[in-house]
């Protein structure tokens, strides 16, 4: 009660931010200590908890709540008092006259009390209320922009994870196709043609492989940097293919609608032009008279008087009415001012507006795409697993060449590599789609 005799302080701080769909707060442990293997709900704990840009929005609720505890102060009486001993002497050198000391305890007590303001008080109150309801927004904010970087970079490297072992068993396949080559050719069955083209794509399998093991440590260090880990920190994934029934996606103008209506980012800018245009108010009140309540308790003397040889005691009651005249114009420069960044704030909600429902629309089209490249990777797939097993049939008896063994290989890979692809873009942009439009929780990110 004593740190915060106001009430002011939210209870989130205490309790802890819960974000869409959760049953409770984020639990951050001192240490970032990173899982084995690494799933996308321990990912989202740990750049919740470690991101700097969440603990500086998070720093700011409690900046913003002192302020709303300076403006309430406004509307209470100031206490001060002084107790002091003073030891006054007096002496006359030369003139033969006898001096003189005295020892005094003095006391003084000051009572202050605004009492009417033309409502600048209530303004500077309500200035403080917004900024604090923009600090509060704005970190639910910053939290489902770090939810939406860790997916993309999550899946990201899950994704160049998928490449790497679709070329490592293109690689694996060209590997057998050589051998095969070189037996036929050893029997008298096949060329030397055929066997040096088994030989170069394996050579080109073994170059991809080695391009797509780049991109992947390359995908798991921007993924650490988004968690906040050490460079050297090991990261290992676990499997995130999502085999549960793929949900359905709302209308466009469904996600829109929520997403102007109960966005974080969009509630936030709300919240700062409401403060702007309360602090236009408290700018005009400045200009305006006020009246203030003082009350005065003097013993043995005034601050900053010699002391009396009696003692005395004394009170004095009074009402101020201060009215400003004239102050060289500033007030009116200063209320310009105030305007003009109401302006600007209106201007800045505007572009927030444009810029996250751009984003929602966007993570929209991707899940749309997502969705529906699902069943025809899926296709893909199926078609390209039946045609090798029957060109490697035909390719044992000889009666294909080696180069449709090498194209239906290939055909195989790719279309591995695209299903897999294609899965995790589709977790991607769902998850992607929650978080644009400030609707994501940790629940969502199980699979």
């Amino acid at each position: 009660m004593l740190e915060d005799p106001l009430l002011t302080r939210p209870p989130v701080l205490a309790s802890g931010v819960i974000l869409p769909g959760d049953d409770g707060p984020v639990p951050c442990a001192a240490r970032k200590n990173i899982p084995e293997p690494l799933a996308l709900a321990d990912a989202l704990e740990l750049a919740l908890c470690h991101n700097a840009r969440v603990q500086a929005a998070w720093a700011d609720i409690s900046l913003q709540a002192a302020a709303v505890g300076e403006a309430r102060a406004a509307f209470l009486p100031t206490l001060s008092g002084t107790l002091s001993r003073i030891n006054d002497q007096t002496r006359y050198p030369g003139s033969g006259v006898e001096g003189s000391s005295l020892n005094r305890d003095t006391a003084y007590g000051t009572l202050n009390w605004r009492i009417l303001d033309f409502g600048g008080r209530e303004a500077n109150r309500e200035v403080a209320n917004q900024g604090l309801a923009a600090a509060l927004s704005s970190h639910d904010a910053v939290l489902q922009k770090t939810l939406s970087e860790v997916v993309q970079a999550y899946f990201d490297a899950q994704t160049a994870r998928a490449v790497r072992q679709a070329k490592e068993q293109y690689e694996e396949i060209a590997r057998n196709t050589r051998d095969t080559a070189q037996r036929r050719e050893t029997k008298g069955a096949g060329g030397r043609g055929d066997t040096l083209q088994a030989a170069t794509a394996l050579a080109r399998a073994t170059l991809d492989r080695n391009r797509a093991e780049g991109a992947w440590q390359k995908a798991l260090s921007v993924l650490g940097h988004v968690l906040g880990a050490p460079a050297q920190v090991r990261i290992v994934l676990a499997d995130e293919l999502d085999e549960r029934p793929v949900p359905s996606v709302r209308e466009l103008d469904a996600w829109v609608e929520e997403a102007r209506q109960r966005h974080p980012a969009i509630l936030a800018a709300r919240a700062q032009l409401e403060a702007a245009r309360q602090r236009v108010k408290a700018t005009r009140s400045d200009g305006l008279p006020s009246l203030d309540f003082s009350a005065n308790y003097f013993e043995n003397g005034r601050p900053n008087q010699g002391l009396n040889p009696t003692r005395t005691q004394e009170r004095t009651l009074g009402v101020a009415l201060s009215v400003p005249i004239f102050d060289g114009f500033s007030r009116s420069y200063k209320i310009r001012g105030a305007e003009a960044q109401v302006e600007q704030r209106r201007a800045e909600l505007l572009e927030t507006e444009r810029q996250t429902l751009m984003e929602v629309v966007q993570a929209h089209a991707d899940a749309l795409a997502a969705l529906g490249n699902l069943s025809a990777a899926q296709a893909l797939l199926d078609a390209a697993r039946e045609a090798l097993a029957v060109s490697q049939r035909r390719f044992e008896k000889g009666a294909a060449d080696i180069l449709e063994i090498l194209h239906v290989q290939s055909a195989l890979a790719d279309a591995h590599q695209e299903n897999i692809r294609c899965r995790m873009e589709w977790r991607s942009a769902r998850l992607r789609l929650l978080a644009n439009a400030g609707l994501m929780g940790r629940g969502d990110a199980k699979p």
